[in-house]
């Protein structure tokens, strides 16, 4: 696709920076000669990154890189950074690829997606990359395919289940919950005291589909150790994960109004503005969350979804991770890029101002209060690896839970559509 259809709902975020001016514009890669006292070679760039709120940082960060690409080799760096939403990129960026229209630079995530788009040819081998030293072993084998290449340098690394206000907890003498019952005590005292239990932002499909990966982390570690497995051999059923509509159903009745109406961004001014002591969002909404409100002080804690508390656990993944495009025309400059993500001095400020934990030996800053808490139950042994669902299955849930939860379609209706979906995943992934 040469062009983004008018009509798609998506938001896209160009941005052409500049260094310099020089010569004919060069998007062949071909950068040999451009010595410091040459002629300047000039390369457009594209990027493809879904994360539309932290533009400034992005912004920020690549005006360095061009800079530093100028003086450095004397290349004229133009980059058009795309930033879609969340709910569309995914499609946008399959149907790019697949119609010879990649970027050079995109954003993938780690867990979900580089097995397919490795599968397919898409992916630009990196293991030969400066960046992949520095990074931390706990890290590295998120972006490392499972013949050991590396494809991907990551951004995020999470250690998430749902935000708590620790304030409005701390007032009330509240603890997190460990099982489902004492979160329903939880939701009762919330109430008598006149606050709202959940915020609830379920406009953007991702968000609700979050209960997903918790539930199926929490019955897969606890009680249903091949349920990934079987799924892939069409041998399972997501009637297996039923109870998931447990913990959801018990935070939509005890959460704010209009959910369909309210996305990510107005889900964190809300959080952060007192509005609900509870929020079913990882910490990535950080950033977002203290721009409105910098002295709320919140907490990350596993979310229950039954009465065993060893199935109260955080989620450990990495998700937003950059590749390089293999059929690339501008592979030098993108992989300048790539390692400049991991830069000895300039990605600490980079990933600090993100509010992304560190990840590599090169970040020394200190890691955030709400890090910290996950860390803990982490440390406890209360965590797993985020499971391996189809990016597609995911898409189909966030989906099937909007719908569900306006009363259009049944448990069962949406239990139904996630076979279909695993299983129509299955065919193209043989």
């Amino acid at each position: 696709m040469k062009k983004i259809v008018k009509g798609l709902l998506v938001t896209v975020l160009a941005t052409t920076l500049l260094a310099g001016c020089g010569g004919k514009e060069n998007n062949t890669g071909n950068t040999e000669g451009a010595a410091a006292g040459g002629e300047a070679k000039s390369v457009t760039l594209k990027m493809f990154i879904a994360q539309p709120r932290l533009k400034e940082h992005y912004d920020k960060y690549i005006a360095d890189f061009v800079a530093k690409e100028k003086a450095d080799k004397n290349i004229d760096v133009t980059v058009q950074l795309e930033m879609p939403t969340a709910d569309n990129a995914a499609q946008i960026l399959k149907t790019r690829l697949a119609s010879n229209d990649a970027p050079d630079i995109f954003a993938l995530h780690a867990i979900n997606e580089i097995p397919s788009y490795y599968k397919a040819g898409y992916l630009e081998d990196l293991s030969g990359q400066p960046f992949v030293g520095k990074l931390l072993d706990s890290v590295k084998p998120s972006v490392t395919t499972t013949d050991g290449k590396v494809v991907a340098v990551p951004l995020e690394t999470l250690s998430w289940g749902y935000l708590y206000n620790k304030k409005i907890f701390a007032d009330l003498g509240l603890t997190p919950p460990t099982t489902l019952t004492e979160m329903k005590a939880v939701i009762e005292k919330l109430k008598s005291s006149n606050v709202t239990p959940f915020v609830l932002s379920y406009k953007e499909a991702w968000i609700p589909q979050l209960v997903l990966p918790l539930a199926a982390g929490a019955l897969i570690n606890t009680e249903n150790a091949d349920f990934i497995d079987r799924m892939n051999k069409d041998e399972g059923s997501f009637t297996e994960m039923k109870s998931m509509f447990d913990i959801f159903d018990l935070i939509n009745a005890n959460g704010t109004e209009k959910a369909t109406e309210v996305g990510g961004d107005d889900g964190a001014a809300a959080f952060a503005a007192g509005k609900g002591a509870m929020w079913l969002q990882g910490p990535w909404y950080a950033e977002t969350i203290l721009k409105s409100n910098p002295e709320l002080d919140f907490g990350v804690a596993p979310l229950p979804i039954n009465d065993n508390p060893e199935a109260t656990l955080i989620n450990l993944s990495a998700s937003t991770s950059l590749a390089v495009s293999k059929s690339s025309k501008n592979k030098e400059v993108a992989l300048d890029f790539i390692n400049y993500v991991l830069d000895d001095t300039a990605s600490n400020d980079f990933f600090q101002a993100l509010k992304f934990n560190p990840i590599a030996t090169v970040h020394t800053y200190e890691s955030y209060p709400w890090v910290n808490d996950a860390t803990e139950y982490v440390k406890n042994g209360k965590s797993y690896q985020d499971p391996a669902i189809p990016q597609s299955v995911k898409d189909e849930v966030g989906k099937g839970l909007q719908a569900y939860y306006a009363g259009q379609i049944s448990q069962d209706d949406v239990l139904k559509a996630l076979d279909k979906a695993w299983k129509s995943f299955n065919k193209v992934n043989k």
